[in-house]
């Protein structure tokens, strides 16, 4: 397994300095990838897990593709309905060449319906539109030109360069069964969040098995992201999330990933609400001890 850092990019106290640091401190302890979230529109429905000021996923990875040298770079993830599929598939190329070729590419179709409205953009359609624009972004990193005619954007005789250096991995947020589908018909790989062990093993996997075999595709790879939370005392094994509990109970996370296959697992320091944010050395010190043991056991770069 490669393990990574979610790097912060909103909230109070945010600014270049911290994006930086961020990135610095995954790649000198040893961490493989970092990556970054996605929000465009700040409503109040937002704000009451991601808090203004938000940078740009795109444009800060940019930036620090010219900082970094080793990691891999992406985004835990774009919200792909939010923008132009040629409008990505360009910013990501751009970036896959600046960072000669670490890009990651996460995507999923968000929660916020006040979000889509503010963009104007159909909520009850994001899954259909993340479809075609994820065919569309694919197709224009592996061709020069290209044309399309779908139910939501149209277009004849795009050129599409710079193309990639490295045609970037997709990887597929979300634990529906829509969200499954699409990682078989379009991802690299499933890179589900905030979910229990025992809904990996017993439910996400088999299904994500199961679809693959409908399909008859492959099976995309299973990169999670984990939402670290250290106790002292141990949680239900039935209530907590993977990643959460002490210290033993987060190992045997880890162990337990390890034997389903996972390739890449992201920790994520953040709460969920913006009460929850610390001081970014507190973060340090948490991905420290986790870094001990999955470094250590697993593996760095």
């Amino acid at each position: 397994m490669r393990f990574g850092v979610n790097i912060l990019n909103f909230g109070t106290g945010t600014g270049p300095s911290t994006l930086l640091r961020w990135a610095r401190y995954a790649e000198e302890r040893g961490f493989g990838f970092a990556m970054i979230s996605d929000h465009i529109a700040v409503t109040p429905e937002v704000a009451e897990q991601y808090e203004a000021p938000f940078y740009d996923p795109f444009t800060t990875l940019a930036w620090l593709a010219g900082r970094t040298e080793r990691i891999e770079l992406g985004t835990t993830v774009t919200v792909l309905p939010f923008r132009h599929p040629l409008l990505t598939a360009r910013a990501a190329a751009n970036i896959d060449r600046f960072s000669g070729g670490r890009l990651i590419l996460g995507v999923g179709v968000s929660w916020s319906e006040s979000e889509y409205r503010a963009l104007g953009v159909d909520y009850r359609r994001r899954g259909a539109i993340t479809d075609e624009y994820l065919d569309v972004v694919t197709r224009a990193w592996r061709h020069e030109r290209i044309s399309h005619h779908g139910e939501f954007v149209s277009f004849d005789d795009v050129a599409t360069g710079p193309l990639p250096l490295r045609v970037p991995p997709v990887w597929v947020g979300g634990a529906s069964r829509a969200a499954l589908r699409r990682a078989v018909r379009h991802g690299d790989a499933w890179h589900p969040l905030n979910q229990r062990m025992r809904f990996y093993r017993e439910q996400g996997l088999p299904a994500l098995r199961r679809i693959a075999d409908e399909e008859e595709r492959p099976v995309p790879a299973f990169a999670p992201r984990l939402p670290l939370l250290l106790t002292d005392s141990p949680l239900e094994e039935d209530e907590r999330l993977a990643g959460q509990g002490t210290l033993g109970q987060i190992r045997s996370d880890l162990d337990g990933l390890a034997e389903l296959g996972a390739t890449h697992v992201l920790f994520d320091t953040y709460r969920g609400e913006p009460s929850s944010m610390r001081p970014q050395q507190e973060d340090e010190r948490l991905l420290e001890t986790v870094a001990d043991y999955a470094l250590g056991s697993y593996g760095g770069d």
